[in-house]
């Protein structure tokens, strides 16, 4: 699928930076060893070795992405985040909804999947990146203050309907990743972007779309349908 092992190279960047820096630690403690003593060196090297393992085994965990099994059928609209839905309303968004409309928010932990997926086939016809603060994403209100990616999709199916995404950083999570770009195309389920670690996804519907979740439920991104339109 498109997209496919990004998630698996920013985990290998971030393991290759954090082991470079470990390296250094062990030589530098090395070049003083006598000052230090050989005890200590060699406990330095153990612990920030070990430290270094248990940040490679989580962060391969953290950027895991496997392939979603995306439903079929007409007129669906599926999560794009993987995480518990926290927030189901009406709200206003002018940028891209251009006034009113539903909004399922969709909190991440840092124990979920990170990967976002396109919710409908379509075009992406809004890209706006918001910089601002990191407060925490447990805060269904952050949206307002917290640096954010606001996607804006033009459906294939239903024709004509607009969708809208926002990929909100959060206390933890200091960096959006986005994989499209304005005027691309998009497949349902499709890999769009990586948040790096806990965070929230926003999606803004008509006020004609049934909403097919509630409070509470964990949804899988490309998979759960959380609206349909008749």
């Amino acid at each position: 699928m498109k997209h496919s092992g990004k998630a698996a190279k920013s985990a290998l960047t971030l393991i290759g930076l954090s082991g470079a820096a470990v390296l250094v630690l062990v030589v530098a403690a090395f070049l003083a060893r006598q000052s230090i003593g050989s005890f200590v060196l060699e406990y330095l090297t153990w612990v920030s070795v070990g430290l270094w393992a248990l940040f490679t085994i989580f962060t391969f965990y953290f950027f895991r992405d496997p392939d979603p099994m995306v439903p079929a059928g007409p007129n669906l609209v599926l999560a794009p985040g993987h995480g518990k839905v926290d927030v189901i309303d009406t709200t206003t968004e002018t940028d891209f909804m251009g006034g009113e409309c539903q909004r399922v928010a969709i909190f991440l932990s840092v124990i979920d999947i990170h990967v976002q997926c396109s919710p409908v086939a379509g075009r992406i016809a809004f890209f706006k990146h918001a910089p601002g603060q990191y407060l925490s994403a447990m805060k269904t209100n952050c949206a307002q203050f917290n640096e954010n990616v606001l996607i804006g999709l033009d459906a294939a199916e239903p024709r004509g309907e607009k969708i809208g995404v926002r990929l909100i950083a959060g206390l933890i999570a200091r960096r959006i990743v986005p994989w499209i770009a304005q005027n691309d195309t998009v497949q349902r389920g499709e890999r769009i972007s990586l948040i790096q670690f806990g965070s929230r996804v926003e999606v803004y519907l008509p006020r004609r779309a049934k909403i097919k979740v509630k409070l509470g439920d964990k949804v899988i991104g490309g998979e759960t349908v959380i609206a349909a339109f008749d």
